[in-house]
């Protein structure tokens, strides 16, 4: 079965990188009601977070945030990936995008279990479209 390759929105917050923030947000959100297909967090700098934030209605959680007092990103685009686990299964999409002469700039994949797969790609805002076409989304 082939992948399920989509585009989505996605926001980011910086914050502080101490225990309990991330939850702290995530709990806002959360008491709002709002759905995340995908989260990913990373250190940005001293003492900084970046979370990266993939909801299933961006209007939802532009909402929830301003409620929070949260100060989102602009609205961004990413691909998110799932399909039938197997060996080399990001491999081959970052070698259609390698192919094209396309630069994946981040990449998150994880065993979903029962044998699936799922991922958060990321590429330059110039190479959306072009990605897109390589990769069937």
């Amino acid at each position: 079965m082939a992948e399920k390759i989509r585009l989505a929105d996605y926001f980011y917050i910086q914050c502080a990188d101490t225990p309990g923030e991330a939850f702290r947000l995530l709990s806002a959100l959360k008491e709002a009601g709002v759905n995340l297909l995908a989260f990913s967090a990373f250190p940005a700098g001293s003492n900084q977070s970046q979370i990266d934030l993939v909801p299933e209605s961006s209007d939802a959680l532009l909402k929830a945030a301003k409620a929070a007092g949260m100060t989102l990103s602009g609205r961004k685009r990413c691909f998110l990936i799932d399909g039938a686990d197997r060996p080399g299964a990001v491999a081959d999409l970052l070698k259609k995008l390698a192919d094209a002469k396309i630069n994946g700039t981040a990449c998150d994949a994880v065993c979903a279990g029962a044998g699936r797969f799922g991922a958060i790609l990321w590429v330059k805002p110039a190479d959306l479209a072009g990605a897109a076409k390589v990769l069937g989304a």
